[in-house]
């Protein structure tokens, strides 16, 4: 695809470490005088309006039914041909999106996050670099524990009967075969420094000869 950006897809299960992934990527190229932005797939999952918030706690949000898709798509594209968007807000307290939006301007390299990323075909096209966080699974659920009580304010027994019944199913159905795309995989997650930086730095070389058209 003509462009003159670059996208980037982190995939990985929950916890894994992906945002640290993402965030250690945007700060090492912000160094550099780039100014990369960064799109969460959690902010793209649908609204859900006309259902009760009993109804949206018990919805399966590791499915990729759960995510708008088309949305994300087009903004993705919008942004490569040098648009801004809209991206959504998702509230994790309500289950659902806030009616406030983010602008988000174009820029020369795109991070996208999430856990479905390469499971879909035309999703998967736009990423001119698709980067898996591979991380041991006890690790991953602690980390999803500790996130989710601190910064979603949910219960112990909640995020225990959410990862039985979705996260887990969803993961072995979803998340593992999509690894197969993936262009790197980086283990351990945020604690692979090295990794991380030599994805970094071929990043920051590839801005440098975008224009060239030079690629991996």
């Amino acid at each position: 695809m003509e462009s003159n950006s670059i996208v980037v897809g982190i995939a990985g299960g929950t916890g894994s470490g992906k945002t640290s992934v993402a965030h250690y990527i945007l700060n090492y190229l912000k160094s550099y005088a780039v100014d990369p932005i960064l799109l969460e797939q959690d902010s793209y999952y649908k609204r859900n309006d006309n259902l009760s918030f009993v109804e949206r706690v018990e919805l399966n949000y590791d499915h990729p039914d759960l995510i708008d898709f088309p949305l994300l798509i087009e903004h993705i594209k919008d942004l490569r041909e040098g648009k801004s968007i809209e991206k959504p807000i998702y509230d994790f307290q309500t289950y659902n999106r806030k009616d406030e939006t983010e602008v988000v301007k174009p820029t020369k390299l795109i991070i996208v996050e999430g856990i479905l990323l390469f499971t879909l075909d035309e999703l998967r096209d736009l990423f001119d670099v698709k980067v898996f966080v591979d991380t041991d699974d006890d690790e991953r659920l602690l980390r999803r524990i500790e996130r989710d009580m601190k910064e979603r304010g949910r219960s112990f027994d909640s995020i225990k009967d959410q990862y039985r019944k979705t996260v887990k199913p969803m993961h072995l159905e979803f998340v593992v075969p999509s690894k197969r795309y993936a262009d790197v995989i980086i283990p351990r997650g945020g604690n692979n420094k090295i990794g991380i930086k030599m994805v970094a730095t071929r990043l920051k070389h590839l801005l440098s000869v975008l224009n060239e058209k030079e690629w991996w």
